[in-house]
């Protein structure tokens, strides 16, 4: 089906927006992405001070095979836009009572390390792993890259003969255990929930299949870090004829298909309407409803965005510093022996982490273009509860906890050694992205908000109105944000495509 002679604009470049207009633009529409702020990417955005780059939001490339089959579509594969290379090893976990293990990409030396943890656990390992790439070669065929928006599309002969090889119901902490009883195995298998923006306890087991991405699809480095990746995808984009639009905020979404007018404030203070078929949101979900559309045309009212679960906030230190940071890896978690403590802290009772769970990225340890020569690229990320106040007090009390923390379970001290340093938290991720409660990630994956369960793709009280990114389905990261992109597409097309 094609979108011949039709046009769309896509508010916000995530890359929910940036995939959606690609897939548009692929279709035969006129597409234009207005982007709020001074560069495309979204919460993928790219900070440049005195020499050093930093990724500001996601930094890990996983599920390369997302990538391939996205670029695939159009003809294309990603090394025609960057380049990328397997990191090994994978990342290093210092544990906070002195402990460190690091994983790797040999498979038989990670089970080596897990059998001094635990007697049988290499084996476990192996059949932990065997089932979370069934998890993951089933859910992405049947319910990841098959859009199901309704309960009514699980009635299904095709579901029901697949999800018999799924663990739907359970929490990943319950599943963990049926493998692994040693603690720190079990963090090291959840860690990744940390990219869901949920928990071992909120986040349904069905989520085992990160394990598959993490310890079999292997971690990438992308040539200009996750910015590269960002200006790849535009650049399809625009090779289709998408044109882009930025510092130019959105102030409102007027009319319906055929006759939408999109109110833009841009830098220059001179405001302008944008005329198009469909408009498609990337945007904050809840903002786009709440403050851009007029209170008739919203599907949702603010108590049910008072009831979602939102995914974490951060407390973010960039940090440009003298010298290297051994033994920091590329990519290094700090986690305390025992974290519930902290994951309470942000589903349950809202407050800082005085034990906080928290990642460090080190990509001058991969690409010396992120920093001058005799110099390091960190920034730290401390997940923390949204709607925290971060008042500039607070901030700097909690800057100097995790550089203090940094030294004591890392032995790498920062703080006589920084050059170049920047903060970002929860009132940034308001300011900078519109986002609800300051949520770096959107809704998060607990059981009440998976597939069909989450906002879905297509306005039910505005005809050719559609939503992308990660409030939609299939969900939170990067590859699922890709994926959003075409299910939006689809739907635009199932619609209104001739």
């Amino acid at each position: 089906m094609k979108l011949a002679d039709r046009s769309a604009v896509v508010v916000g470049s995530g890359f929910g927006g940036l995939s959606t207009a690609c897939y548009l633009a692929d279709a035969g529409a006129d597409v234009t992405v207005v982007e709020k702020n001074e560069q495309l990417g979204g919460r993928a955005s790219v900070l440049e001070r005195d020499g050093f780059r930093f990724d500001m939001g996601p930094s890990w490339y996983l599920m390369p095979d997302v990538f391939e089959r996205f670029f695939g579509h159009f003809g294309r594969s990603p090394d025609e836009y960057y380049e990328l290379e397997r990191l090994d090893p994978h990342y290093k976990i210092f544990f906070k009572d002195g402990d460190s293990v690091t994983v790797t990409a040999d498979r038989e030396a990670t089970k080596a390390a897990f059998e001094e943890y635990e007697a049988g656990a290499g084996d476990a390992l192996d059949a932990y792993l065997e089932e979370a790439e069934e998890t993951y070669e089933i859910g992405m065929e049947h319910f990841v890259y098959t859009d199901r928006p309704r309960l009514r599309n699980y009635v299904d002969w095709d579901v029901f003969k697949h999800a018999r090889g799924l663990t739907f119901l359970g929490s990943m902490q319950g599943h963990v255990e049926e493998y692994f009883d040693h603690p720190k195995l079990q963090q090291i298998m959840q860690y990744t929930l940390v990219f869901l923006g949920g928990s071992p306890k909120n986040t349904p087991a069905l989520y085992n299949l990160m394990s598959h991405v993490d310890f079999n699809l292997g971690v990438h480095y992308p040539e200009g870090g996750m910015g590269g990746v960002v200006d790849g995808i535009a650049e399809l984009g625009a090779e289709m004829g998408v044109e882009y639009l930025t510092d130019g905020e959105v102030e409102a979404i007027r009319g319906s298909a055929g006759d939408f007018r999109v109110e833009v404030d841009a830098e220059d203070g001179e405001g302008e309407y944008l005329r198009s078929d469909f408009v498609v949101s990337d945007a904050d979900y809840a903002h786009t409803e709440q403050e851009l559309l007029p209170p008739q045309s919203r599907q949702y009212d603010a108590d049910y965005w008072d009831s979602r679960t939102y995914a974490p906030s951060a407390f973010l230190l960039y940090l440009g510093v003298e010298g290297d940071v051994d033994p920091l890896e590329h990519h290094t978690l700090v986690l305390p022996t025992e974290w519930n403590d902290h994951f309470d802290t942000i589903f349950e009772d809202s407050a800082w982490p005085d034990d906080p769970a928290y990642y460090l990225c080190v990509p001058s340890e991969t690409d010396e273009t992120v920093a001058p020569e005799g110099h390091s690229n960190l920034f730290a990320l401390v997940p923390i509860a949204p709607g925290l106040d971060d008042d500039p007090e607070t901030r700097e009390r909690y800057r100097e906890f995790v550089l203090d923390d940094i030294a004591e379970n890392t032995g790498v001290d920062l703080r006589d050694r920084i050059v170049v340093e920047e903060t970002f938290c929860v009132s940034d991720f308001t300011d900078r992205y519109n986002s609800s409660e300051g949520t770096a990630l959107g809704l998060a994956h607990t059981l009440r908000q998976t597939g069909p369960l989450r906002p879905g793709h297509r306005s039910s009280e505005v005809p050719g109105l559609y939503f992308t990114g990660s409030f939609t389905t299939p969900g939170i990261g990067v590859p699922m944000c890709l994926i959003s992109g075409q299910h939006t597409a689809n739907a635009v097309l199932e619609d209104y495509g001739e």
